[in-house]
């Protein structure tokens, strides 16, 4: 048998990991408007929010497609695994997603209906996100396997880690909602994204504060990762309250564009954190990324073919946000 030439399974990983971040930065501010439309000043300010991600809102989640398609042909172990252990969050993150997006159409053809159409845009989009919370939460305490099989309960992921976990996306992703409302709108409506904001980010903060504290304890080997020694891994925390701190200086400073990329580098900074933390287990505590990888000509055969989709999905997207750039004003907007 030839060994083959190169590992593709760091190429993969890589793959996999830069569609999950980029399906968190895109889809994360649209999902945080949902979380934030209750809050509100008035129905006017709510049709600009969802005005203003009406171009973008279904395209964002290509790259969930695209991780999930790519995490099935590549790592088909964390399926087998993943799957079964979070079935029912699994569930719920769909069914939000798709709870969302009925709302969103509806809503701007309902009339005496409106208000029902709005909470079920608060519901799908905070359900989606706190799903999304609970998943990392799941990843990060591990999960209960026996020869390459998932042996736990169905109700093993919903622990107090993990809600804290869900709590906190849910907060971040309002967040990155605020800053995306301060970026592409004016006026009161601005105003008011600018006073939710440093609030959000506190929340944020305590909750990364929180589960910075409590990984360690769950989890030796991250223990043993971030305190057995001096290690690159703590520029992460360090870059993202970097990141923190420039979002509070730029909405002291009314900046329009700042805080929201501020925001998305300490979502990034954060994520990166959490990858070193793990690496190399995909299904922890027992698989790593070459337990759970497929065969190195399977892994040839579909990168040949993400070649020619990535740089079409990146290019598409960015056509969109430069088309739709620009702020958004009241009364105007994709509807």
């Amino acid at each position: 048998m030839v060994e083959p030439v190169f590992d593709l399974v760091y190429i993969w990983a890589g793959i996999i990991a830069f569609g999950v971040i980029m399906y968190v930065l895109m889809d994360g501010f649209d999902l945080g408007l949902g979380v934030l439309f209750p809050f509100a000043p008035n129905e006017e300010a709510r049709d600009l929010m969802m005005n203003s991600i009406a171009p973008v809102w279904d395209g964002n989640e290509t790259w969930l497609v695209l991780g999930g398609a790519g995490l099935l042909a590549a790592f088909p172990l964390v399926y087998a695994v993943f799957l079964p252990a979070l079935y029912i969050g699994v569930f719920l993150l769909v069914a939000g997603l798709i709870f969302r997006g009925v709302a969103f159409e509806f809503r701007f053809k309902a009339k005496t209906s409106r208000y029902l159409w709005n909470w079920s845009f608060t519901i799908g989009s905070t359900v989606a996100a706190f799903a999304q919370g609970v998943v990392v939460g799941a990843y990060i305490e591990g999960f209960e396997t026996h020869n390459m099989q998932y042996v736990g309960g169905a109700m093993d992921w919903l622990t107090p880690f993990t809600v804290l976990t869900g709590v906190g996306i849910v907060i971040g992703y309002a967040l990155l909602g605020a800053t995306w409302l301060i970026l592409k709108s004016e006026g009161y409506i601005q105003d008011w994204a600018y006073k939710i904001a440093p609030w959000l980010l506190l929340g944020v903060l305590g909750v990364f504060a929180a589960i910075s504290v409590w990984t360690p304890m769950i989890d030796p080997f991250v223990a043993d990762r971030w305190f057995g020694g001096v290690s690159l891994i703590w520029l992460m925390p360090v870059l993202a309250m970097l990141c923190a701190y420039r979002i509070f200086s730029s909405i002291r400073q009314r900046r329009n564009g700042t805080p929201f990329v501020a925001t998305m580098g300490m979502f990034v900074f954060t994520y990166l954190g959490l990858l070193a933390s793990k690496f190399p287990y995909v299904v922890p505590p027992n698989y790593t990324l070459w337990d759970a990888s497929s065969a190195h000509e399977s892994q040839l055969f579909l990168l040949i073919g993400l070649l020619f989709v990535i740089p079409f999905v990146l290019g598409y997207t960015a056509f969109t946000y430069w088309v739709f750039r620009g702020k958004l004003k009241a009364g105007e907007g994709y509807h």
